[in-house]
């Protein structure tokens, strides 16, 4: 198989898969999750799920190494328990591309790759450097030997954290400095947008995510602007306050998402669940010709 036909063309959804999409730099956090050494570019294919059905799983990205390991990951700023069960059915869709249905129906043994799974995390809450999160944890009934596992590994990326990994494969670490800039620059008043060009520049002054940078520059701050959107409309699913106050969030959210212009209304309402289509359809009504658009970066 040619490189070009290993590198999953629809790696575009978040920074981190648009950067990890790359096969030199998942080679080697495939090499630092692993403690493996020699693994190179062209031992990567992408197996990453894609479609309407998932738009709203963002950051999930899968690649097989040698054809012998299958890695299904995601990356994510909220923690979510139920990552045990969504990577059991990504597995069995992911298996379903891969295998050919007749051939389960064979009496020879299918040789199939070993599947590990990763949440590489960097939200805001407080979190272990490590965690393991199984399947059999959601069981009605619980029993010391399920017949059927599957235990997801959680990496904490945040750069305060300080993870190993993070030592361990350059491309992760610049990934998180550049994030961890953006945060810094947003807790000292900065709207996004800034924060987000000001991180940049720190990148460029110090060579981190240079060449990505370079070849994705623009798209990659379109990219990043909604997913710190999407990360402050999880928040308010999780907002304890008055409901009226979470709501305004929303709607606050939804006119940034609507002005920057990336996403339809439709596509902002699997995020924002909390506004109706009809009321995201208003809100995007409401704005003036020159609002639309004007924080498109």
């Amino acid at each position: 198989m040619q490189r070009e036909q290993k590198v999953n063309r629809e790696l575009k959804a978040s920074a981190f898969t648009a950067f990890f999409g790359v096969p030199e730099n998942a080679a080697k956090l495939y090499e630092a999750l692993c403690e493996r050494e020699g693994i190179s570019p062209d031992d990567i294919t992408y197996t990453t799920l894609s479609g309407v059905l998932f738009m709203a799983r963002k950051n999930d990205m899968a690649f097989q190494v040698k054809d012998k390991v299958l890695v299904i990951s995601e990356h994510q700023s909220t923690i979510n328990a139920n990552m045990p069960l969504r990577d059991a059915i990504y597995y069995g869709r992911t298996m379903e591309k891969l295998i050919n249905p007749k051939a389960l129906y064979k009496a020879s043994l299918i040789q199939i790759p070993t599947p590990e799974f990763f949440v590489f995390y960097n939200g805001k809450e407080n979190f272990p450097a490590e965690k393991t999160l199984k399947l059999s944890d959601a069981y009605l009934e619980q029993s010391d030997s399920p017949m059927l596992e599957l235990t997801v590994k959680v990496i904490n990326i945040n750069l305060p954290v300080n993870h190993p990994i993070l030592q361990k494969c350059r491309p992760l670490y610049e990934y998180s400095w550049f994030i961890q800039k953006i945060r810094e620059y947003q807790e000292v008043g900065m709207i996004l947008s800034e924060a987000i060009t000001h991180a940049m520049g720190d990148c460029e002054k110090k060579g981190i995510l240079a060449e990505f940078l370079r070849e994705n520059g623009s798209e990659a701050v379109n990219m990043l602007f909604t997913e710190f959107n999407m990360e402050d409309a999880l928040d308010v699913r999780y907002d304890e306050g008055m409901q009226t106050g979470a709501k305004q969030k929303a709607e606050e959210i939804a006119i940034r998402m609507l002005k920057e212009g990336k996403l339809t209304a439709e596509e902002i309402s699997v995020y924002v669940d909390e506004l109706s289509l009809e009321e995201i359809e208003t809100l995007k009504c409401n704005l003036s010709d020159d609002d639309k658009g004007e924080e498109s970066v």
